[in-house]
């Protein structure tokens, strides 16, 4: 794959590869259309190929919070179209690496020294290259490491990046009035914390050592000597990304054993830890030879407060959920209904978030469930495209819930579609057995 020697790093340098993007996809359209009037059965896959090919090429050459968003969407399956998240996808594992000379330069800033004079080997080579950063193989006194360096202007351009999402996602989300401000907020927050490798390493130490008590999972000892704000040094973990191990196995007590301990690895964070990995894409794990799963970054976590936790997961019970006043009251509490709305608003929004938990909670309303239940998903895929076609959804202050829900709800339906994938059959609070 051909490397990178320079990164856009200022607003105007990337504002203007944004533009040149949406001339790119504002001439998809007028070319779809123009074939749409002498083909009235002109289907719209063609534009959603070219479109999701122009829009990924302009954010890999960006890379960081651009890509960043870009990989988040591909974890949306019942959102996007599929052209989109298949080339969103790539995002994951597969986006132009930096060159050699702009490697050997990071290592200098942040380590003082060069790669050569750190360890007894190193691959100028990365061996994956994805949003924010990207890995290399390295050893040193017989041990095999993963070394993570992340692109130089990405933490600084986080800001100014979001800054050109805002008024297109407003529109999107149709999000009102000046408290929308939180949400930007929490994913600058969180985008700012995935850039502070002195945080992820410290995270990682933590969460590791207190999952370590979860069978058929493992972890990387982490480095911090030879670590720093901008690069990390881990084990060199064995094995093959989650997505591949998926796309072709067929052994179910394989894949009940690996998604027993990756729903283990969530509730236990969930419930006991109350922070959680919340950036459960395929690229995070792998399932090394003896069909145990392994965790590898630990950059994206969310921390869940109390006030959040508790009405959200009572929620997650069907006798609270069925009940109008504590059904209303926790709607409240986690800011879905808000004092300002009007009638018509506290029904919709009543009616709508029924359906949706009564739907999204089910697994926590059995003993065992079965992940590769199609009808599951198929009901998910339905209910979301309800509401992408509901004119009345559209026209409603959009503008609600609270903050928490950003990363939580990300990190359940990334959970969900990596459980689906593998098919697993799981206990499902038999992460109990592992608390203190």
């Amino acid at each position: 794959m051909k490397t990178i020697d320079y990164i856009p790093t200022n607003k105007l340098q990337r504002a203007s590869q944004l533009v040149r993007t949406g001339v790119k996809v504002g001439g998809n359209y007028a070319k779809y259309y123009g074939k749409k009037a002498f083909n009235g059965e002109l289907t719209r896959e063609e534009l959603d190929s070219e479109n999701a090919e122009d829009i990924y090429d302009g954010l890999k050459s960006l890379k960081g919070s651009a890509l960043k968003v870009a990989q988040m969407l591909s974890m949306e399956k019942n959102i996007l179209p599929k052209a989109y998240v298949e080339k969103f996808s790539l995002s994951q594992f597969s986006v132009p690496p930096l060159s050699a000379p702009l490697v050997r330069k990071t290592f200098k800033k942040y380590l003082d020294k060069y790669p050569e004079e750190i360890f007894d080997t190193f691959t100028t080579q990365s061996v994956n290259a994805a949003s924010i950063g990207q890995v290399h193989k390295a050893t040193l006194d017989g041990k095999n490491l993963a070394v993570k360096i992340q692109y130089p202007g990405v933490a600084d351009s986080i800001s100014s990046d979001l800054a050109l999402v805002k008024p297109i996602a407003s529109r999107m989300f149709n999000l009102k009035g000046k408290d929308k401000e939180k949400y930007f907020q929490e994913v600058e927050d969180k985008l700012l914390e995935e850039t502070d490798y002195i945080l992820e390493v410290s995270q990682s130490m933590s969460i590791t050592e207190k999952c370590s008590v979860i069978p058929n999972l493992k972890f990387p000892n982490y480095y911090p000597d030879l670590s720093s704000e901008r690069i990390i040094t881990m084990d060199w973990m064995t094995g093959e990304h989650l997505s591949e191990f998926t796309a072709y196995n067929q052994d179910q007590v394989a894949a009940d054993k690996i998604g027993q301990a990756l729903w283990d690895f969530y509730m236990y964070q969930m419930h006991h830890l109350k922070a959680v990995h919340a950036d459960p894409h395929p690229g995070n794990f792998l399932v090394d030879s003896e069909n145990n799963l392994i965790a590898i970054d630990f950059g994206c976590i969310k921390k869940v407060p109390e006030e959040f936790y508790t009405p959200y997961f009572e929620l997650a019970k069907p006798e609270n959920i069925n009940n109008p006043d504590i059904f209303r009251n926790k709607m409240f509490e986690l800011e879905i209904l808000r004092a300002d709305d009007s009638d018509e608003e506290l029904k919709f929004f009543s009616e709508l978030f029924h359906e949706m938990l009564s739907l999204f909670t089910k697994p926590f309303h059995h003993e065992i469930f079965d992940f590769s239940d199609e009808s599951f998903f198929a009901h998910i895929a339905d209910l979301s495209d309800k509401y992408s076609k509901d004119t009345q959804l559209r026209k409603m202050n959009g503008n609600r819930g609270s903050k928490h829900f950003l990363y939580i709800n990300r990190t359940f339906f990334g959970l969900y579609n990596l459980m689906h994938d593998l098919g697993a059959k799981i206990t499902v609070n038999n992460y109990t057995k592992y608390l203190n």
